[in-house]
């Protein structure tokens, strides 16, 4: 039997970022050799990774990454099962990694940036492992990347939970980084009216509509009480039409206008936004694994003389 150090294992979990005890168990089985032990843990970690692939990932951050210029940037969100996990440092750490990835690549798509280089590795082959090494299931969720027409500003809010990235061409810093914020907190749908999706206006449009025609005032009464609906809705899910967070007798637009400046554009991200959480019963799921493994030791315990 080969003798196993504490460098050989040392070696073996720097090269693959796998457990301590699990990168021993696979040298011992391995005879010591550290590129077989290697393929043990690349087999063993895929093999977590496919059984935790089928869990929802509703929990998670959001990290940015924005160049020292202020002209190129990138947000990603990095989903897990847990908020236990999304407080880990080395999952923090990679989501930050990959925001930078982003920036710096610009790959189209998640699958491009799961086949870019991250350190020595994969950022597919990382992410499989950061599975194994935690035991959650880890997904790339989404990223933006953006080139500015001004100078982007980022806010990350709530434990990395709510991420806002925008664009804003002149003003200062202060007013770029005050509208992120204000953006986190609004959590606006669109710039202007126009950029709104038209499935949410005619949604608006129709409650507003059945509302309306419950007052039974003239058809021409509901109409313009209708369209007033729409346009208060549009002001309020808006950025240009919200109220500035720090002073709500103006709007983001008059804001702007005071300042000389514009925004180009904005990106939110809210963690877990539109993922079906799955909900349970804690304490029927303790019970349940309690009973089933008193059903196991009573199958297990020999018959009474």
């Amino acid at each position: 039997m080969a003798d196993i150090t504490a460098s050989m294992v040392r070696e073996l979990r720097e090269k693959t970022d796998a457990p301590m005890m699990e990168c021993k168990k696979a040298l011992t089985e391995a005879g010591g050799n550290a590129g077989k032990a290697e393929e043990i843990l690349r087999i063993k970690l895929g093999n977590k990774a496919s059984k935790a692939a089928t869990r929802v990932t509703a929990e998670g951050v959001v990290a940015a990454h924005i160049s020292s210029d202020g002209k190129l940037g990138a947000m990603v969100e990095i989903n897990c099962e847990t908020d236990f996990v999304a407080k880990n440092g080395e999952f923090i750490a990679f989501a930050g990694a990959l925001a930078q990835l982003v920036a710096t690549e610009g790959p189209a798509d998640v699958a491009a940036l799961s086949s870019l280089r991250l350190n020595d590795a994969l950022v597919e082959a990382a992410r499989t492992a950061l599975i194994g090494k935690i035991g959650e299931n880890v997904m790339i969720r989404r990223f933006a990347r953006i080139a500015a027409g001004g100078r982007l500003a980022s806010y990350i809010h709530g434990g990395a939970k709510i991420g806002v990235m925008v664009d804003v061409v002149g003003g200062s810093g202060a007013l770029a980084k005050d509208l992120a914020m204000h953006i986190a907190a609004s959590r606006p749908v669109a710039l202007s009216k126009d950029g709104v999706p038209a499935a949410i206006v005619k949604q608006e449009r129709d409650i507003a509509l059945a509302k309306a025609a419950e007052s039974g005032k003239p058809p021409n009464i509901v109409e313009k009480m209708v369209e007033g609906s729409v346009q208060k809705f549009l002001k309020e899910v808006t950025l240009l039409g919200q109220p500035f967070v720090k002073n709500d007798k103006q709007t983001v637009e008059q804001l702007l206008k005071s300042n000389g400046a514009s925004v180009a554009g904005f990106t939110l991200y809210v963690v877990g936004e539109g993922i079906e959480k799955k909900k349970g019963d804690f304490a029927a799921e303790v019970m349940a694994q309690v009973g089933q493994a008193r059903h196991k030791d009573e199958r297990q315990a020999p018959p009474s003389s």
